[in-house]
């Protein structure tokens, strides 16, 4: 049975597996590693498949003007973009009805699109029938982004706690077993501030989420709605794997003297776009689609603890030189964010024991956080991805406790989990607080603070980037500006 490459912190990429069982078999024997939900194998949806990512010229035919932004953009985002000083451009313009129309009168599906990138996925049962839809006029490129397998993983939903082991109650302390993590940060004196995240909104793209809808410890979460942007689609994001639910407990759930996350009052977006049964190229499509649906659904900032290199088609694996924030489509679309007003967040990559070693994509993205992982002693974790970036930019930017996080499962259950997925969340949520606080700051504005307060500024490094950083003096730079 085909295991899956690291795409989260759950997966174990297979040329450092042996190292990886070992230390995971050496953590579920001390209690702080819980397995996510079982899997099952079945047969790919749909039968046999393939989907090319199209690029297309120009938007000639488009049904929006940018006359009026309102018929594709909500007015939250057009309020947050407003407030920045921002407006919208071609780039926003939704890709054009008139190309659709060909493309699917060519007998094929469009699956997924992009306005910023001005692409179009399109699916057809064989590679022949792109024949005809490549030597249109409007197309200008194809690029082959997924065959489908015979079979997939398929996640079963778990069985959940209604109530946490007595031996996480730590009845003196407000934040139970986060307090490290989020003091680490001096999250917690931005709390004391009154900085929650209130009336700041989080997107957070992931695999899946299992349980978040019942878990009684996450029921308290302000949510504006879930997405799924992987095609096939899912029946339910809440039956799919617990990463997504590991990461949104360390922002949103609130459990006082148990468990309390970096952002508690803040309203969220739960978006799939990792397709946790294979590895392929139009993952980035799907990461790309839920970006910009959190941009047009008005989102402040956006968690991302996912990061692609190699692929199940080892022709589409990605080299070091692509990592410069540009050359891929995930990281382009990532670099993008910042000159919409929005925030990414994003983990770093686990790769640091492996050949690879430096961060994924789109860790690469300019005018984003990348976050590595450290250990409580505060030395940096084995498996954190380094940079530089192929352009010689310094990554990761910041770094916080990932090595282990307290998270809630997908089983309801507390528990210590290992990965720069964990670590990002804490960094996303305080940022959520930070903007709360100073929200006539620009996107860019709070990132640069953010890199500034790390504790490694003054000499930054491709290990830790600019160290841990400290909330408060993040609030102190933006405020004496």
């Amino acid at each position: 049975m085909r295991k899956p490459c690291l795409k989260t912190d759950s997966h174990i990429p297979t040329m450092r597996r042996s190292m990886l069982l070992l230390v995971g078999w050496l953590l579920a024997c001390m209690g702080v590693a819980e397995g996510s939900a079982k899997e099952a194998m079945v047969k790919f949806p749909g039968g046999k498949c393939v989907m090319y990512r199209l690029y297309l010229t120009d938007k000639r035919g488009t049904d929006y003007t940018l006359e009026h932004p309102s018929e594709f953009l909500s007015e939250k985002a057009l309020r947050r973009r407003q407030r920045q000083g921002i407006t919208p451009d071609s780039t926003d313009l939704p890709v054009s009805n008139a190309y659709l129309r060909q493309i699917e009168a060519a007998g094929l599906e469009v699956v997924s699109r992009s306005r910023w990138n001005n692409t179009v996925v399109a699916k057809a049962r064989s590679q022949k029938a792109f024949r005809a839809v490549a030597s249109m006029p409007f197309v200008r490129k194809s690029v082959k982004v997924f065959a489908s397998p015979d079979s997939i993983n398929k996640a079963i939903r778990s069985h959940y706690r209604t109530d946490f082991n007595s031996w996480d109650t730590l009845s003196a302390n407000e934040y139970g077993t986060t307090e490290q993590q989020i003091k680490m940060l001096n999250g917690h004196r931005l709390h004391a501030m009154g900085y929650r995240g209130r009336g700041m909104t989080i997107a957070v793209l992931d695999g899946g989420f299992m349980n978040a809808d019942v878990i009684p410890a996450l029921k308290t979460i302000s949510m504006m709605g879930n997405r799924d942007f992987v095609r096939p689609t899912s029946a339910d994001v809440f039956k799919e794997m617990d990463h997504g639910t590991k990461v949104l407990s360390a922002m949103a759930a609130n459990v006082p003297n148990l468990y309390v996350g970096t952002a508690t009052q803040a309203t969220y977006w739960l978006l799939r776009c990792e397709d946790n049964s294979s590895e392929n190229l139009v993952e980035e499509d799907y990461w790309a689609a839920a970006a910009e649906f959190a941009d047009s659904a008005g989102v402040d900032i956006i968690n991302s603890s996912l990061g692609f290199h190699a692929f199940d088609d080892k022709d589409a694996d990605h080299s070091y030189a692509d990592l410069d924030g540009e050359r891929t489509l995930i990281s382009h679309t990532a670099s993008m964010l910042a000159d919409k007003g929005i925030i990414l967040v994003n983990s770093a990559g686990n790769e640091g024991m492996g050949t690879w070693k430096k961060i994924n994509f789109p860790a690469d993205a300019r005018d984003i956080i990348t976050v590595g992982a450290i250990s409580p002693n505060g030395k940096n974790a084995a498996f954190s991805a380094i940079g530089p970036t192929a352009d010689r930019r310094i990554k990761p930017d910041v770094m916080a406790l990932g090595s282990p996080t307290a998270v809630i499962t997908g089983r309801g259950t507390i528990s210590r989990d290992m990965g720069t997925s964990f670590a990002t969340p804490l960094v996303t949520g305080l940022v959520a607080c930070l903007w709360q606080a100073l929200p006539q700051k620009t996107a860019r504005e709070i990132i640069q603070a953010v890199i500034q307060s790390g504790d490694k500024q003054a000499a930054p490094d491709d290990i830790y980037g600019h160290g841990v950083p400290d909330f408060v003096k993040a609030y102190q730079l933006l405020k004496g500006k």
